[in-house]
């Protein structure tokens, strides 16, 4: 008997994503507050996918649970969801004609197991001009995302190369994920 799947997130990117490996699942959003003290980018979003994840599997004891989150760092500073347009225009004059990393931690809770992840992407964006920080601040785009960025939409202007999982900036690396549903007895993408 298979378990019901449960993604953790109210992101419709990761909806869409894990929708396209053909899993069925239903979505419960966590209300976990995303605070901590943790200052290692990798190890901040391997916890607070867990803490997400752990928090609707008290909910849904019996369901395969997959939770994540995205840090972006750039350098030293950790970029979380810009608060307005005149942060998001910060953090995407900061990130002009630099290179930052991307971490998104994936956590997956099942009745008797776990397992989790974290995938790295580096970005680099572009150099850019004061008018194209302001069109794109003025977008709203970012505002939502961890490093005020959307790489899936008008954002992709922004950049000029990514190493790495693209999935990753996106907020889901499909990758992972696959490797780690598979390992809660999950099938996807094409398996029987």
């Amino acid at each position: 008997m298979s378990r019901p799947v449960v993604l953790a997130s109210g992101s419709p990117r990761r909806r869409e994503l894990l929708g396209h490996l053909g899993v069925e699942f239903e979505v419960l959003v966590s209300g976990e507050a995303e605070d901590s003290h943790e200052t290692d980018p990798a190890r901040l979003a391997r916890q607070l996918a867990h803490l997400k994840a752990r928090s609707v599997a008290a909910l849904r004891p019996e369901a395969v649970v997959i939770a994540a989150d995205t840090v972006v760092a750039l350098g030293d500073l950790l970029l979380a969801k810009p608060e307005d347009e005149a942060e998001n225009a910060e953090f995407i004059r900061r990130q002009s004609g630099r290179t930052q990393q991307v971490y998104t931690g994936v956590c997956v809770l099942w009745p008797t197991g776990e397992e989790s992840g974290v995938e790295r992407t580096d970005v680099t964006f572009r150099a850019l001009t004061e008018n194209e920080v302001q069109f794109y601040a003025r977008s709203g785009e970012g505002l939502d995302k961890a490093g005020g960025y959307g790489i899936q939409g008008v954002g992709m202007g922004l950049i000029e190369r990514v190493e790495g999982d693209y999935s990753n900036i996106v907020g889901f690396p499909l990758g992972l994920v696959i490797r780690l549903l598979r390992g809660a007895g999950v099938r996807a993408f094409g398996e029987g």
